[in-house]
């Protein structure tokens, strides 16, 4: 075994030599991506340490303003609480009111710390005069009686520093129905000389947008209930240079309707999310081919979208009154499968999910609407207690679907009516479903796969696609044998 020498002394890394900074010999490119994955509030106070961490700080591409960053844990907790109160019925109500001082109190808080910080970032920026070129805001802070420098930012990110991705959110105090003004002359002072190609506005009254010549696509999300529908008409009309629009739990007036008519209009993709319209009339967009209706009622007047290619669709309808001492009664009414199909016979993708205590969803009164170009098909969430086989009308209009996906929900509530099929031949629960696939097998020619899955779902990919969850649930040999036997009896393969 060898011996370790002990008449050579051992080489030790020699001790820094105090006040040696290190990090600042650090070339910039490194430091500016050390600063990137800082918060911006962290980012921004480095600029005290020296001219250089100055210097470096007014190079970030991006800044992120966000309220909710300086919230504490409790008060999540605390809000948490206050929703299970609401959950575990009028008993706990005494509880839930004593959650609000607290919750509020922090909310101030941090609105306090947002706005500091914001004040001290434009005096200290203003103070250096030196420019500053961005890219991106992002923005998100409490309506309050002084948000004035939150205008103050936006202005003088689009008017001075040319950014081209702007969000603001302004979130009302909790349980407080609120919204943030612009100032008169709205985001910017000369937004015709912006660079703005995408904003996102939230919890707002709904600014003039029409002067951004930039502008591709604009979100909007908890406008003012009581913007009129003009205003939205506007955006349709008057922003031709749009490409993608979404209006997310956007209001207006009662028993208002919004007509989509723009023939000028370049937007290629719309998505219309839990919007409180009347109505939504689809009369004409011509550079249209993508579309998403979510939980917002929607109806096509023409057939004027020769460019539309995807389709999404939810929509539930219908609730049950339990009354004590009464029966149960159900409140709801049906509507044709041609109402949200009827006019866009050239779409070749479609995700459909209708919902409900009952089936509302009736046959088209005429048989001429086809889907002949449909290829991919998803029908998602179907309530157990539906009829599962009223799919059927989709594919009686599809004959050309290569993939179809049709995902059965559990439901408690009891079976509902059944669609009258000829022959008439039903079957419940799921020998319905058998009948089903037995129809998809001798319907559907150009499908090659055929799959039944136990407890599988989809799982959404954005809008428009989707990809099948299975578990891990085997079938027994026994099950195979009498499930294959049951679909293929009577399936004509000619």
């Amino acid at each position: 075994m060898a011996r370790i020498r002990t008449d050579r002394p051992l080489r030790r890394r020699p001790r820094p030599a105090r006040g040696d900074d290190r990090v600042s010999a650090l070339p910039d490119d490194l430091l500016l991506l050390v600063l990137r994955r800082l918060d911006t509030r962290t980012a921004l106070g480095t600029g005290l340490l020296s001219r250089r961490w100055g210097r470096l700080q007014r190079e970030l591409p991006a800044l992120d303003f966000r309220v909710s960053n300086m919230l504490p844990p409790r008060y999540h907790g605390l809000v948490f609480l206050h929703h299970d109160t609401n959950r575990n019925g009028p008993h706990c109500l005494f509880k839930k009111f004593a959650f609000m001082p607290n919750i509020m109190r922090y909310e101030r808080r941090a609105m306090r710390a947002l706005t500091s910080s914001v004040e001290s970032f434009l005096d200290e920026d203003g103070a250096r005069g030196a420019s500053r070129s961005l890219s991106r805001l992002r923005l998100e802070f409490f309506i309050t009686h002084n948000t004035g420098c939150m205008n103050r930012l936006i202005a003088k990110c689009i008017d001075h520093w040319g950014v081209r991705d702007l969000e603001a959110v302004a979130r009302p105090i909790y349980f407080r129905q609120s919204v943030h003004t612009f100032p008169s002359y709205g985001l910017c002072q000369e937004p015709r000389a912006s660079s703005l190609r995408s904003l996102k506005l939230g919890g707002c009254t709904l600014p003039p947008v029409h002067e951004f010549s930039e502008l591709t696509m604009l979100v909007l999300q908890g406008i003012q209930k009581s913007t009129p529908t003009a205003a939205y008409e506007g955006v349709f009309t008057l922003c031709p240079q749009l490409q993608v629009l979404h209006l997310r739990s956007c209001g207006c007036p009662w028993d208002t309707d919004l007509l989509v008519d723009a023939p000028s209009s370049h937007i290629r993709e719309l998505v219309l999310d839990k919007c409180r319209f009347r109505q939504v009339r689809m009369r004409g967009l011509p550079s249209l081919e993508s579309l998403a209706s979510m939980d917002t009622m929607l109806h096509f007047e023409s057939a004027s979208f020769p460019c539309l290619r995807q389709c999404k669709h939810t929509e539930r309808i219908g609730t049950i009154l339990r009354p004590l001492g009464r029966r149960s009664e159900y409140i709801g009414h049906q509507r044709e499968l041609g109402s949200f199909l009827g006019c866009t016979s050239d779409i070749t993708n479609l995700v459909i999910r209708f919902t409900g205590p009952r089936r509302w969803i009736m046959p088209a009164s005429s048989s001429s609407s086809l889907l002949s170009k449909l290829r991919k098909l998803l029908v998602a969430d179907v309530p157990s207690s539906w009829d599962v086989s009223w799919p059927r009308l989709l594919l009686e209009m599809a004959p050309s679907l290569e993939i179809l996906h049709i995902h059965i929900a559990p439901c408690k509530e009891k079976p509902g009516d059944l669609i009258s099929w000829q022959p008439t031949k039903l079957r419940r629960r799921t020998k319905r479903q058998i009948y089903l696939v037995r129809f998809v097998i001798g319907a559907s020619t150009a499908l090659r796969r055929v799959a039944l899955f136990k407890n599988g779902h989809a799982q959404e990919k954005g809008h428009w696609d989707w990809e099948m969850v299975t578990e891990q649930h085997s079938w027994t040999d026994e099950e195979k044998d009498t499930m294959r036997k049951q679909i293929m009896d009577g399936v004509s393969f000619s």
